[in-house]
């Protein structure tokens, strides 16, 4: 009889232990990884924000930094760090929010593995969408505006979520619940539009993922519209509005609305907004947690 009386005491301390051991591990404050860079940064801070994580200053728009958090609700800690390490240093934090161009490569996808995705906001606002962009003077320039509509079509949209595996979403209107047969990226990747006869359009582009521009201009194809997109790659961000602005280029399309705001203003550039492109979500990934509410339950409310 002693010896079960010890035995069952023993099981009792034990779970008393392991009780305490997982009241205790996360009692610290809970880091939370955010890109360090400016942009980014904000984006992470309104991100958390939605989370119900943090309360921020409404004065500051969608341009906070961590100054502008009013509030902590929850015991957590924004950790600034470079954005291309947030992936490979998840572990060492309790959450992270990382953009779909470094999440992707490793093998995160944000419908099924984050916490919180940044959406575009319901009446358009959101300054981190991707635009098409032009001079003013060209703002209703029938044939800039038709490329605009070929780009905004279900077959770019699937050819964006498809193609990019959730890096970018599309930034208009279109039909989510779709299919698609094995052979649909292949006839985009290898179509070749024949340029005699068209309309030139130069778009100035950044970056590597612009291939979704083979299915804008099989669109304008099928539609016979006569156009012909040629693209002109930029080695930096710096450079495309200059170039845009002073002719050089039609269009461009390789910034969100917050950048084109401050180069313009700070540049002297008359460009214009003509249409939506894409959204490269900044997205809410743990390791540890499988939902925002564990956070929330691990961090505990602060008075």
């Amino acid at each position: 009889m002693k010896s079960i009386v010890k035995k069952l005491i023993a099981l009792t301390l034990a779970a008393l232990l392991v009780l305490s051991v997982s009241a205790t591990a996360f009692a610290e404050t809970l880091l939370i990884g955010v890109p360090d860079d400016g942009t980014n940064l904000s984006r992470a801070i309104k991100l958390l924000e939605t989370a119900g994580l943090i309360e921020v200053d409404p004065e500051v728009g969608y341009s906070p930094e961590i100054k502008d958090v009013t509030k902590y609700i929850y015991d957590v800690e924004i950790m600034p760090v470079s954005a291309n390490t947030l992936p490979g240093t998840l572990q060492d934090f309790a959450a992270s929010t990382i953009n779909g161009t470094y999440a992707t490569p490793v093998g995160l996808v944000p419908s099924r593995d984050a916490l919180i995705i940044e959406q575009q906001s319901e009446d358009g606002s959101n300054p981190y969408v991707n635009i098409i962009v032009a001079r003013t003077a060209d703002a209703q320039n029938e044939t800039y505006l038709t490329v605009v509509a070929a780009y905004q079509t279900q077959t770019v949209a699937q050819y964006l979520l498809e193609k990019y595996k959730e890096a970018f979403f599309p930034a208009f209107a279109y039909d989510a619940d779709y299919t698609v047969d094995e052979s649909f990226l292949a006839e985009i990747d290898e179509y070749v539009s024949p340029k005699d006869g068209k309309t030139v359009v130069k778009v100035g582009v950044c970056g590597s993922s612009n291939d979704q521009w083979k299915a804008v201009q099989k669109v304008l194809d099928e539609q016979e519209a006569g156009i012909y997109i040629e693209l002109v790659e930029f080695d930096a961000y710096t450079i495309p509005n200059e170039a845009l602005n002073t002719g050089d280029i039609d269009l461009n399309a390789f910034q969100h609305k917050a950048y084109l705001q401050s180069d313009s203003a700070g540049n002297g550039y008359d460009l214009t907004v003509i249409g939506d492109t894409l959204i490269a979500p900044l997205s809410l990934y743990s390791k540890k947690f499988a939902s925002v509410d564990e956070i929330k339950d691990a961090a505990g409310l602060l008075e």
